[in-house]
C-alpha cells in the first residue's frame, strides 16, 4: 500500500501561496512547490530571479501580489517582467542588451569645430552655449579622449 507523503518545507521557508515556498540556503535561492524543488538560482542573479518570478506568475502558481509581498518589489516591476516574458520569451532575460551608444550631437564635424575652439583657448562653458549642447557632453568627450583640452 502506498504511503501518503505530506509536503515538507524547510523551517525558514517563506510562503508565496500555501503550496509554493521560497527559501535561501547559503548563496542560493530555492523555490519549492508542494515540497519539491522547481527552481533555484544564485542569490545575486537578478535576471534569473526576474525570469523565475515571471514564470511562476504565467504558470498561475502565484499572483503578482504574492511576489511583491515576499520579495519586496514594486507592482510595476512585476508587471513589466511578466509582460517581457510573455511577449519576448526567456531570451529577453538572458541575451545581452544591445545598445547603440552614439552621440547624436557630437558628430565628427562638430567635434572638429569644438576642438579648434578648445585649441584657440575658449572655455568649455562658452563653447557649449555657442554650440547649443551641454557642457557635460563636451567634458565627457574630453575624458573619453575624443577631444583634447589645452
Amino acid at each position: 500500500m502506498a504511503k501518503l507523503l505530506l509536503p515538507i518545507f524547510p523551517l525558514d521557508t517563506e510562503f508565496l501561496t500555501p503550496t509554493l515556498g521560497v527559501f535561501r540556503k547559503e548563496d542560493s535561492v530555492y523555490y519549492m512547490h508542494n515540497g519539491i524543488p522547481i527552481f533555484s538560482h544564485s542569490s545575486n542573479d537578478v535576471n534569473r530571479f526576474r525570469y523565475v518570478s515571471s514564470h511562476l506568475l504565467i504558470q498561475g502558481l502565484c499572483r503578482n501580489v504574492d511576489i511583491e509581498r515576499v520579495f519586496h518589489v514594486s507592482t510595476d516591476s512585476v508587471r513589466r517582467w511578466k509582460k517581457k516574458l510573455s511577449e519576448c520569451g526567456e531570451s529577453a532575460f538572458f541575451s545581452p542588451v544591445v545598445r547603440h551608444s552614439t552621440s547624436h550631437k557630437l558628430l565628427p564635424h562638430v567635434l572638429e569645430r569644438i576642438q579648434k575652439k578648445l585649441e584657440a583657448g575658449a572655455s568649455v562653458n562658452g563653447i557649449a552655449k555657442n554650440e547649443n549642447i551641454s557642457e557635460g557632453s563636451i567634458r565627457y568627450a574630453i575624458r573619453q579622449g575624443r577631444l583634447k583640452k589645452n
